[in-house]
C-alpha cells in the first residue's frame, strides 16, 4: 500500500529527523510539548523511536506530554459539546415559535456526545463541567445571540436546564 504524505508530515519529517536511520533519529532533549500540539500521531512515532533507541527518558518524556496533550484535546471537546447543547436550549427558550425537531435532535445529540467524551475520559467527572460552566455559558449565549440575530434574555441555565429537562416539541 502506498502511503499518501502531506505537506504537514514532510514539515515535521524536516524538523523531527523523521526518515533518518535510527541512530540519527534521536534527538536529546525533544521538544515535546511542541509536537504534541502539532501532531498526536507523529508524537507517538517519536516515543516509539526513542524507546527502539534505548531512550527511555525522552521517551517518558514523551509519553507524558502526549498523555496531557490528549487530555487538554478530550476536554476542549467536552467544552465544545456543552456550548453546543447550552446554545440550543437558550434558543429553545428564547424563541419557542421557531422550536422544530432539528433543536431537539441536536440537543439530545449534544448530550450524548457528552456522555461518550465522559465515558471515554472518566477525568472529565460532572465536577469538571461545573468548573468550566459559567465560562460555556457566557460563549452559548454570544453563539446562540449571533445564529438567532437578536439578544437573549437567558443570563442562566441549570443543571437540570442542561442535562435533565426532556425537550420536546408539543
Amino acid at each position: 500500500m502506498k502511503k499518501v504524505e502531506t505537506d504537514a508530515d514532510e514539515e515535521l519529517r524536516r524538523k523531527y529527523e523523521f526518515g533518518r536511520p535510527r541512530e540519527m533519529n534521536s534527538r536529546i532533549g525533544m521538544d515535546w510539548q511542541e509536537l504534541s500540539a502539532e501532531s498526536h500521531y507523529q508524537t507517538a512515532v517519536q516515543i516509539e523511536r526513542a524507546l527502539l533507541d534505548g531512550n527511555y527518558g525522552e521517551a517518558e518524556a514523551g509519553v507524558k506530554e502526549l498523555i496531557e496533550a490528549l487530555g487538554r484535546s478530550e476536554k476542549r471537546a467536552l467544552k465544545s459539546q456543552i456550548v453546543r447543547l447550552m446554545a440550543h436550549i437558550i434558543k429553545w427558550q428564547t424563541q419557542p415559535d421557531r422550536r422544530s425537531y432539528g433543536w431537539v435532535a441536536s440537543i439530545y445529540s449534544a448530550r450524548e456526545e457528552i456522555a461518550d467524551i465522559q465515558g471515554e475520559a472518566p477525568s472529565l467527572t460532572n465536577d469538571v463541567i461545573r468548573d468550566m460552566w459559567d465560562k460555556c455559558l457566557r460563549v452559548a449565549i454570544r453563539e446562540a445571540e449571533g445564529e438567532m440575530n437578536q439578544k437573549s434574555s437567558v443570563s442562566s441555565l441549570s443543571w437540570d436546564d442542561v442535562f435533565e429537562e426532556e425537550y420536546e416539541l408539543k
